[in-house]
């Protein structure tokens, strides 16, 4: 093969196979783009192999490893950023495997490159408290206030991710009983989740404020900036830290030093838990593919361990072998593992 199989090949990954073969969402095979990108400028500034002249003849596992390293060693990547970018690779030599069988040792090298395991982070979430007292922030008297409240408000009742709620058209809220909104998530998957009474009455004073009832507004989206133009991850990263840090000053023991609009997410996801509802539901409201990605919220949980420590200990240990002392202190015991 000559020097100009690899970018003939990459060329042909993204404009054919990907876009009318694979469904991935905009947003994974923005993601792969971007892996290639900085793959290249590795290769130019570092390996000193201009894009034009990269073969897969010059390529092997050694080289892929070393540029993982240089993505955590130089650029200060994250693991879990690392492992994206080895995805992407595995993913476009899954795809050579195929086009080009005669490089399947290159790609088999290649894709025997696994994973780092990330480091456990404790999953942070605020506590119902917590989100009472954000919401008592914003100036209903104001109709920004009301905006705000309105943001603060479905983040936190949806449960949805932040892109989720900044694509939300306004005729994706149905404001009649039972309420509802419709989100579109990853892989561009479509589901309709319940919004409550108290959310969608400050929806609908919202709507009623910004004139969004209006037939000539119902396909725009549900929330804007000054310019009329959609309202970006960064814009609701703005108002929820404008909010958060006014909230802490009032009370900072029930604010962690960092609250993402994510976190709206994961205390919804917790609430749930706490009170009772299934995971297969939860995951089914969350917009998960499986359930065992929703199950992290159970893992992260000690009240929803210490409930279950005890549930289990009430239908194991025997009353006739046991006192009820005996009984408390090794619970006690076992919930000091937790």
């Amino acid at each position: 093969m000559n020097s100009a199989d690899f970018g003939r090949y990459l060329s042909a990954y993204f404009l054919k196979y990907i876009p009318y073969r694979t469904g991935y969402s905009d947003n994974t095979i923005k993601s792969y783009r971007d892996t290639f990108t900085i793959f290249l400028r590795y290769c130019n500034d570092i390996l000193h192999i201009k894009p034009e002249k990269l073969s897969f003849s010059k390529m092997n596992r050694n080289m892929v490893e070393e540029f993982l390293i240089w993505l955590e060693d130089t650029k200060k990547y994250s693991t879990s950023t690392r492992n994206q970018r080895l995805s992407a690779l595995h993913a476009f030599f899954r795809y050579i495997q195929i086009e080009a069988p005669e490089f399947m040792e290159l790609c088999n090298s290649i894709l025997s490159i696994k994973s780092k395991k990330t480091p456990v982070v404790e999953m942070n979430y605020l506590t119902i408290d917590a989100i009472k007292e954000l919401l008592s922030i914003p100036d209903i008297s104001k109709s920004e206030g009301r905006r705000d409240l309105a943001i603060l408000s479905l983040l936190y009742d949806s449960g949805a991710r932040v892109q989720e709620i900044a694509d939300v058209l306004v005729n994706d809220i149905r404001i009649k009983k039972p309420a509802t909104m419709r989100l579109t998530g990853k892989g561009e998957k479509t589901r309709i989740i319940p919004i409550m009474p108290q959310t969608i009455s400050i929806i609908r004073a919202y709507i009623n404020d910004y004139g969004l009832y209006k037939e000539s507004k119902v396909s725009s989206a549900l929330f804007f900036n000054k310019k009329q133009e959609k309202l970006t991850r960064a814009g609701f990263s703005y108002i929820v830290n404008k909010y958060i840090q006014a909230a802490r000053i009032k009370r900072p023991d029930l604010f962690p030093n960092k609250v993402s609009p994510h976190v709206f997410r994961h205390s919804k996801a917790m609430h749930l838990l706490e009170s009772g509802v299934n995971l297969i539901y939860i995951r089914d409201f969350l917009g998960h593919s499986s359930v065992t990605t929703t199950e992290i919220y159970a893992k992260s949980n000690p009240e929803v361990k210490r409930k279950a420590i005890e549930q289990a200990s009430t239908n194991v240990i025997p009353d006739e072998k046991f006192t009820k002392n005996e009984k408390d202190d090794l619970l006690n015991w076992l919930k000091e593992f937790i």
